[in-house]
This record gives C-alpha cells, sequence and structure tokens, in this order.
C-alpha cells in the first residue's frame, strides 16, 4: 500500500512551520528521510503516526484516510521514536508479552509465538530474560523494533534509530532494518547519510519543513554526473576556496592537507580533476540550493 501525503502543514505556537504544505508519496520497502536536525523529519514522523494533528493537509495509507480514522492505522502501525522509555527490573520476554496484551492479543500461544518471533528477528533470543533497562543502546533500539513489530504492521515509522550507536550495533540494526523492509513499506527518518545509502530503494530530502528532491540513490547520483571536481589543497587556503567555490566538503590528508569536493557545471581550473558522484553530495547540493548558498 502506498502512503500518500497532500498538501500537510503544521506550524507551531511559536510560529515555526515545521512542516510546509508538504506532498510526498511513498510506495512498499525501505524509504529513507533524509534532513538536517531541525528539518521537521520528526514532525512529519509524529503527524503520520497521528501523534498529533496537522494545521492542514491529508494523508492516506490505502484505503485509510489517517487523519479521519487514527486507530484503523494505528491497528497496522509500528512506531519507533527517537527516544522511547521501558519498565525498569522487567524482561525483554515479560514486556513484550505485555506489550502483545496491550495490542489486543488475548492468546497466551498467540502471544508467544508472536515474541518469540520478534526476539528471533531481532537478535535478541539469549537476552530475552534479561532487564530491558539494562541493555546497551544498540539492544534497546532493535527492543524498539521487537515490539513495533508484535501487530503485524504494515507501516513501520523509525525515527533517527541509529543516532549514537556504535558501528557493531549500528550495523546490527540496518541488517534487521533490511529484513523488515521487505515485507513492509518503511519509513526510515535520519540525518545519516550512509544509513540511506546502505538500506533504502528511495529517499526524499527534507529541509525546513519542506521536500527538496525525492528519487532513487542511484538515479539522484547519477543526476550529478559531470557536476562535481575535487583538488587537494593546503589548510591555510580552505577559506579562500569556499568563498570562490560551492564547496560541498573536505577531508583531511595525512600531511595536513585537505581534499575538497567541489560543485560547479564547467571546470573550476585545471587543478581540479572530476569526481564520482556520492549520494552525500547530493545531498549537499540540495541543502546549499535551498539556503541560497550556490556560487556558480
Amino acid at each position: 500500500m502506498n502512503l500518500t501525503i497532500s498538501n500537510l502543514t503544521k506550524v507551531y505556537p511559536n510560529g515555526v512551520k515545521a512542516v510546509d504544505n508538504l506532498d510526498l508519496e511513498i510506495r512498499p520497502g525501505m524509504f529513507g528521510l533524509l534532513g538536517p536536525n531541525g528539518a521537521g523529519k520528526s514532525t512529519l514522523m509524529r503527524t503520520i503516526a497521528t501523534l498529533q494533528d496537522p494545521d492542514s493537509g491529508n494523508i492516506r495509507f490505502g484505503d485509510i484516510n489517517v487523519l479521519n480514522d487514527k486507530m484503523g492505522l494505528r491497528r497496522i502501525l509500528g512506531y519507533l521514536p527517537q527516544e522511547f522509555g521501558v519498565y525498569p527490573r522487567v524482561s525483554a520476554e515479560d514486556l513484550l508479552d505485555y506489550f502483545a496484551i496491550l495490542k489486543g492479543v488475548s492468546s497466551w500461544a498467540d502471544r508467544k509465538h508472536l515474541v518469540d518471533e520478534a526476539l528471533r528477528i531481532t537478535n535478541l533470543e539469549e537476552v530475552r530474560k534479561k532487564h530491558v533497562d539494562g541493555y546497551s543502546g544498540g539492544m534497546k533500539q532493535r527492543f524498539g523494533i521487537a515490539q513495533l513489530l508484535l501487530n503485524d504492521p504494515k507501516l513501520i515509522i523509525v525515527d533517527e534509530p541509529t543516532a549514537g550507536l556504535d558501528p557493531a550495533e549500528r550495523q546490527r540494526f540496518l541488517n534487521i532494518l533490511r529484513e523488515v523492509g521487505t515485507r513492509n513499506t518503511v519509513i526510515f527518518s535520519t540525518h545519516i547519510v550512509d544509513d540511506v545509502k546502505e538500506l533504502c530503494h528511495e529517499l526524499a530530502i527534507m529541509n525546513g519543513g519542506r521536500i527538496l528532491k525525492q528519487a532513487s540513490p542511484e538515479v539522484a547520483a547519477a543526476e550529478m554526473e559531470g557536476l562535481l571536481w575535487s583538488r587537494k589543497i593546503a589548510r591555510k587556503d580552505l577559506d579562500d576556496f569556499e568563498a570562490r567555490f560551492t564547496v560541498l566538503s573536505s577531508s583531511y590528508n595525512r600531511d595536513n592537507s585537505i581534499n575538497i569536493r567541489v560543485y560547479s557545471q564547467t571546470s573550476p581550473g585545471s587543478q581540479f580533476q572530476p569526481a564520482t558522484p556520492q549520494l552525500e553530495d547530493v545531498y549537499f547540493v540540495a541543502l546549499n540550493k535551498d539556503e541560497g548558498t550556490m556560487k556558480n
């Protein structure tokens, strides 16, 4: 089922327009919502999840008019917010059983099957008896996925799930999402470009409450062909190059020199070499254009 968002707007009492007349179509599979902190991603996720009302607009998931039938969506929704709390001194197994009861699963046998399957998918079987408040950050995030799977959701929303995870836990978490995403519509909100590059068949770049670009990662990168250039410069010259060119990113070398990546319609100079487009370049170009900082 497709998720269709039309003319969605949300303005907070302090005047901040977190979502600005937004249109978005999301197909089944892994969809990446990419944007910096403050772009409006979490507001959009909470609105889709029926945790807050927009000021105007419409949201449909298949045949469900989400704003008019919130319970209809909640029955098939799995939601993992940026932060979630757990009860102290309760094991993962017992807490998942409790959540299954809250989701309306009255049969003990059915709950046991759901809990066992959720623990298997999230690789938490060996620590099922351990108190969840003693889990590491990555294990808690995996537990978050386990709890949202209990009602066999058709729409899954995960909001900044890998922030703060160490590389090993991040990879475990992404592998679980990859498996879950083959059977559901999954919206993966993040500011980490690599997460989207590894997981998602389609992405949208969001800033200022608006969608700046929507495409597959491959198509988005291909559109940048011939527009990216790289060069090695001295550290002391970085400010000068940033003033003259649209420098998308820079990285240090061991000799303290810097490699810069520049966006330009034509070659910026004889010492620049053509660069292979990456998804990070697409992201930074979209943000630069939105903020009006493009120099050529």
